[in-house]
């Protein structure tokens, strides 16, 4: 299959590449891992992508106490890789580890994954049940996105034709806690048929004072759950996930099995994320997270 016919700019600068988006019909080209299949399957028919691959500054991966910033060409395998990364925020290498296959995690990129806006996909949970949020640029300026806000619908990211997704920034974790990562796909790799990001934060006091849980493949956009009373009182986890999904069936999986799984799921990571912050509270380092400045660079 062949793409249809589309004008091609290769800017330097993210001005340049601004300039480009402001065209009609021009579209983002960054890791290409969602892109140029749909181009392939002429699903999409832009009038110009405009590749932002040699465009200078956006490659940079930032680790510090707040934090980890990942610009538009930090790729999922130096995410995955990042020591600084990991350290202030587990829940990012853990997801990353979920994305595909090593071919795919080498060459598409974190804010690319999230500009794509797929609900059954890893990143977008991650950004939705951290609180994190994605810059967007245009020529007509600047602009912070929260995750809440940022996921309109399936494949829709709340981005004007003409914005480019510059960076996301993924929050840090905070002293005495844990996440977790679950997903169940039918094979290695596959698109998962449901998912669940976690999130425990203990009080000085050792009592959970937040759990949050972020759901991939079961609604229409990431849906995030207040487990905070589940986890403090000791409830159901698995009962109160399944009373608050509603997903649709498909031909890999019934409405009934993903609800299923989602209880699965968020048990066994809710126990995990859990185990890990209380370990984190033992151990009462709350600079034990704290970033590098670094922590690499786009592969």
């Amino acid at each position: 299959m062949k793409p249809p016919p589309f004008a091609y700019t290769a800017p330097r600068t993210v001005d340049a590449a601004l300039e480009a988006l402001a065209e009609p019909g021009a579209k983002v080209l960054a890791g290409g891992q969602s892109l140029i299949p749909l181009l392939n399957m002429r699903l999409a028919a832009p009038a110009r992508l405009v590749d932002i691959n040699g465009v200078a500054g956006l490659g940079a991966l930032e680790a510090t106490a707040a934090g980890v910033r990942a610009g538009a060409l930090v790729r999922h395998a130096a995410a995955g890789r990042s020591e600084g990364a990991a350290r202030v925020q587990p829940l990012l290498r853990r997801a990353v580890r979920h994305v595909a296959h090593p071919a795919v995690r080498n060459r598409g990129t974190v804010v690319g994954s999230l500009a794509h806006a797929d609900p059954a996909a890893e990143l977008p949970a991650v950004l939705a049940v951290l609180g994190g949020a994605v810059e967007a640029a245009s020529v007509r300026g600047r602009r912070t996105i929260p995750a809440g806000a940022f996921f309109a619908g399936p494949l829709e990211p709340a981005l004007a034709p003409d914005e480019l997704a510059v960076s996301a920034f993924f929050p840090a974790a905070p002293p005495r806690s844990g996440s977790a990562f679950a997903e169940t796909s039918r094979r290695h790799g596959d698109y998962a048929l449901a998912g669940v990001a976690v999130t425990v934060a203990l009080g000085a006091d050792g009592t959970v004072r937040s759990a949050r849980a972020g759901y991939l493949g079961v609604g229409a956009t990431p849906l995030v759950l207040d487990l905070t009373s589940v986890a403090a009182e000791g409830a159901c986890a698995a009962a109160f996930a399944r009373e608050n999904v509603d997903p649709d069936g498909d031909v890999h999986a019934s409405a009934d099995y993903r609800r299923h799984l989602a209880g699965v799921l968020t048990d066994r990571a809710l126990r995990e994320a859990t185990a890990e912050a209380l370990a984190e509270a033992r151990l009462d380092g709350p600079g034990a997270r704290d970033g590098d400045g670094g922590g690499g660079g786009a592969a």
